[in-house]
C-alpha cells in the first residue's frame, strides 16, 4: 500500500465522519446520516473524475471506499456520545479531510499533466466540493460561500505542493508540508477569527 493510497483512505474517513456529525446534528435518520457521510466523502472526487473524464469514477472501480465509508459512519454513530463537542469534532475532521484531499487532487492533476492553474482548481474542487454537497443537503449555506478561510487554505496548500514538487522534494516531505499548510491556515484563521471580506448592499 502506497503513501498516496493511505492518505486517500484517511481523507475518506475524515470526511465520512465529518458528514455523519453534521447529519446527526441535523437529527436525520440513520439512512440520511449515511447518505450525507457518503456524499461528503466522495462528492469532490466524483466531480473531479467526471470533469477529467476518468470513467467510471474512483469509488465505482474500487468498492473498498464504500466499506471504509460505511465503517466510518458506524464509528461516528457508536461514538457520537464520546464526541462531546460536536462542533469541534466536526471542525477537526473537516480540516483534516481538506488537507488530505488537497494532496489527492493536486497529485491527480499532476499525473494528468494539466496546467498548474487547472491542477490547483482540481485540487480545490476535490477538497471542498464534498463539503459543499453536505451543506446543501443539510440546508446550510456551503462553507466555501461564507467568510471562513476554507478554499483559500486548499489553494495555498496546492501551490505549496506544486512548488515543492518543482524543486524535487521527496514525496513524504511534499505530503506532510501540504497537509500542514492547509491545516495550519484553517486553525490560525479560526483561532484568530480571521475571515475574508464580504459584500453587502444597503437597502
Amino acid at each position: 500500500m502506497t503513501l498516496f493510497h493511505i492518505l486517500d483512505i484517511l481523507g475518506i474517513i475524515a470526511f465520512a465522519i465529518s458528514g455523519s456529525l453534521v447529519a446527526m446534528r441535523k437529527k436525520l435518520d440513520p439512512f440520511g446520516v449515511f447518505i450525507i457521510a457518503f456524499a461528503t466523502s466522495v462528492g469532490g472526487g466524483t466531480l473531479r473524475d467526471v470533469l477529467i473524464g476518468a470513467q467510471p469514477v474512483f469509488w465505482m472501480k474500487n468498492t473498498e471506499y464504500i466499506y471504509i465509508i460505511t465503517a466510518s459512519y458506524v464509528f461516528a454513530i457508536i461514538f457520537r456520545k464520546k464526541l462531546k463537542y460536536l462542533s469541534k469534532s466536526l471542525f477537526l475532521f473537516d480540516t483534516i479531510g481538506l488537507g488530505l484531499y488537497t494532496i489527492m487532487g493536486t497529485e491527480i492533476g499532476l499525473k494528468a499533466n494539466f496546467h498548474p492553474i487547472i491542477i490547483i482548481s482540481i485540487a480545490t474542487m476535490t477538497a471542498s466540493f464534498g463539503g459543499v454537497i453536505r451543506d446543501i443537503l443539510c440546508n446550510e449555506i456551503p462553507i466555501i460561500f461564507r467568510k471562513d478561510i476554507y478554499v483559500t487554505a486548499a489553494v495555498l496548500g496546492s501551490i505549496t505542493y506544486l512548488v515543492l514538487h518543482n524543486f524535487n522534494f521527496s514525496e513524504s516531505i511534499i505530503y506532510v508540508s501540504t497537509s500542514v499548510i492547509v491545516i495550519s491556515i484553517r486553525l490560525v484563521a479560526v483561532l484568530f477569527k480571521l475571515s475574508l471580506p464580504t459584500f453587502y448592499s444597503k437597502k
